[in-house]
């Protein structure tokens, strides 16, 4: 099998290929919040810059945000799970949600706020690949306000595609391709529509703005996995020395300690001196 070189689940791929084909985006969100594409009328997208000294920063979140019908939506592709999803989605909806809100405005004009994520790992403890949060009441089970929307799609979850005419189910199935025979497989099931989709997929991929902005990505993810492995080296080197001092004021050997803590003979020397 042919491996892609770049996959759909790229951040920088993902929003490159939405901003600049914004009609395969409006697709998408309305089959997600379930509504008639016609029937949309305001569709913006609030944050469609890519420049390079965004993508070279490590903390930066390659999200979509688009006001929808006056909704504020949020959508994000998330590859790595780094034990926080949850607490960090919610994080954005508060934030969304309280920007909304104008000086002087009444708290009623605040807009139902959507966030929608698309990981590429296992989040909940449940077979479903789809799940839907919102404020209930814990015994009725009522709404408290319609304006919170969580909705995440599992791709490890995601079930083999059988039905063609379910075309949310063809976007994450292209959304987890892995292969070139993963594209050709949603391609012929999927018709226009897909072939539309994976046509703006290769020719995002191939353009030299997508190549320097991945080259940046990649830099930050090199320069942060760097500056992790030197906090790990400087936690386990002080980790070391304290053994050591403590060994020392039990009156052990400095060969005994060199064994214990791996520190050269004249480490420890220099601990006791």
């Amino acid at each position: 099998m042919s491996e892609l070189v770049y996959k759909f689940t790229n951040d920088a791929l993902f929003k490159m290929v939405f901003v600049k084909y914004p009609e395969l985006l409006k697709r998408l969100v309305a089959i997600i919040l379930g509504v008639r594409l016609e029937r949309i009328g305001e569709f913006v997208i609030t944050n469609p810059d890519m420049t390079p000294e965004v993508m070279g920063d490590k903390f930066c979140r390659l999200d979509i945000n688009m006001i929808v019908d006056g909704q504020r939506v949020d959508l994000e592709i998330q590859v790595r799970d780094e034990g926080d999803y949850p607490e960090r989605s919610l994080y954005y909806w508060a934030r969304d949600f309280s920007t909304a809100l104008k000086e002087g405005e009444d708290y009623k004009t605040l807009p139902r706020t959507v966030i929608i994520s698309i990981l590429g790992f296992t989040q909940f403890h449940c077979p479903e690949f789809y799940s839907e949060y919102q404020i209930l009441e814990v015994k009725r089970h009522t709404p408290l306000t319609d304006r919170l929307w969580m909705v995440y799609f599992e791709l490890p979850k995601l079930p083999e595609i059988a039905d063609a005419n379910d075309e949310l189910k063809l976007w994450l199935t292209l959304f987890n391709a892995k292969t070139e025979e993963d594209l050709t497989k949603i391609e012929s099931l999927g018709g226009s529509i897909m072939q539309q989709a994976i046509g703006a997929y290769r020719q995002v991929a191939a353009t030299d703005e997508f190549k320097e902005i991945e080259r940046l990505r990649s830099r930050a993810r090199h320069s942060e996995a760097s500056a992790i492995r030197h906090a790990q080296d400087t936690g386990r080197a002080d980790e070391r020395i304290i053994i050591a001092k403590n060994a020392l004021q039990k009156n052990m050997s400095i060969d005994d300690i060199v064994d214990i803590t791996g520190l050269t003979r004249a480490e420890v020397e220099g601990l006791r001196n």
